[in-house]
């Protein structure tokens, strides 16, 4: 009879078992890191490997910061100083509750401010959206020497504001450039008080920001008129329609999109304008503040040193904000509706 030898059987990973329960090998310690800082998903190749959930976070992490500081927290605390009576140099404050904004409701200057920014956005904004259109629409082909219009509609915007305030102080004054030439043309028998008259002041601050900002949304409007097919006003060529109606029908709907961006952005703007007014109608805004405007009039009550009162220009700055956040929100629903 032969007789059988039996080996054994040996179990992976059982003759260390033993020896080894306690170390960690390089592929183990490599799991467990992976198990305490959750990094990519199981199929990561490469680089991705190794990067953990915190790195993008450590990139944004200055931006971050500065936006906490510089817009989160500057707006928490207006908020909490509108509810208090707060003074522009510092000092000690009391809680008044509501009575700022009970003030604000029955301040005739804070309805003034507030009609002339609302004026200031129903007339610029219209005219912001469509004359940079019609302007990109112009430069937009490729002619000789269209490099050299594009770059002058341009220039305003790199000019300072207040260059820009000096220089149509200038033009507009009684003896200035405007008045001097329409006089010589026998157009005019007196000057035309451009920089009196608060209504003049008003419209002429608008003829500032429209000129100012229309090189600016002259470039949004090309890179728009861009992804507008050529075939699209070609056949429409081919069908006999004329520049108007193509523009009308093709042009528009094609940058719509633009256009709502920069409607918004426009009439943030607008609600925002106080340099213009002031250069234009001086440090009072205007005869007798006509021409105030709401920054104009958070400036006047809640930043003088003397008469000022920081938590009622707080409770100012609380109702612009609502106001552009309102339609702000008005301009999206519009373009959802567009969409729909």
């Amino acid at each position: 009879m032969t007789a059988q030898i039996t080996k054994p059987v040996s179990v992976p990973g059982a003759e260390s078992s033993g020896s080894a329960r306690g170390t960690a090998t390089p592929a183990r310690a490599r799991r467990l890191a992976r198990a305490v800082l959750p990094g990519p998903s199981a199929g990561a190749n490469g680089a991705a490997m190794y990067r953990r959930w915190w790195l993008p976070w450590l990139w944004t992490a200055p931006a971050i910061v500065c936006a906490v500081v510089f817009g989160v927290f500057p707006f928490l605390n207006t908020v909490l100083l509108s509810f208090t009576d707060a003074k522009p140099l510092g000092g000690a404050a009391s809680f008044v509750g509501l009575d700022n904004y009970t003030r604000m409701l029955d301040d005739s200057d804070f309805w003034l401010a507030t009609r002339n920014s609302l004026l200031y956005a129903l007339i610029v904004v219209p005219l912001m959206v469509l004359l940079p259109l019609m302007l990109a629409v112009l430069v937009e082909k490729n002619l000789p020497g269209i490099g050299f219009f594009r770059s002058a509609f341009y220039t305003p915007v790199l000019a300072s504001s207040v260059v820009v305030g000096l220089s149509w102080q200038w033009l507009l004054a009684d003896d200035g450039l405007v008045n001097t030439w329409l006089e010589k043309a026998h157009l005019i028998r007196s000057a035309i008080p451009f920089l009196s008259d608060p209504w003049l002041i008003l419209l002429s601050a608008m003829g500032l920001t429209l000129w100012k900002g229309l090189g600016w949304y002259m470039v949004f409007y090309l890179a728009a008129l861009g992804n507008v097919p050529k075939e699209l006003h070609e056949a429409a060529q081919m069908d006999g329609a004329g520049a108007v109606r193509r523009f009308w029908h093709i042009t528009i709907p094609g940058v719509r999109q633009a256009m709502m961006l920069v409607g918004t952005l426009t009439g943030i703007g607008s609600l925002r304008v106080f340099t213009e007014i002031y250069m234009l109608g001086s440090s009072t805004g205007g005869p007798g503040g006509a021409d105030r405007t709401l920054p104009f009039y958070i400036r006047d009550v809640g930043l003088d040193p003397i008469t000022g009162n920081a938590g009622y220009g707080s409770a100012v700055s609380v109702a612009l904000f609502a106001l552009t956040l309102g339609l702000t929100l008005l301009a999206q629903r519009l373009t959802k509706e567009d969409d729909a």
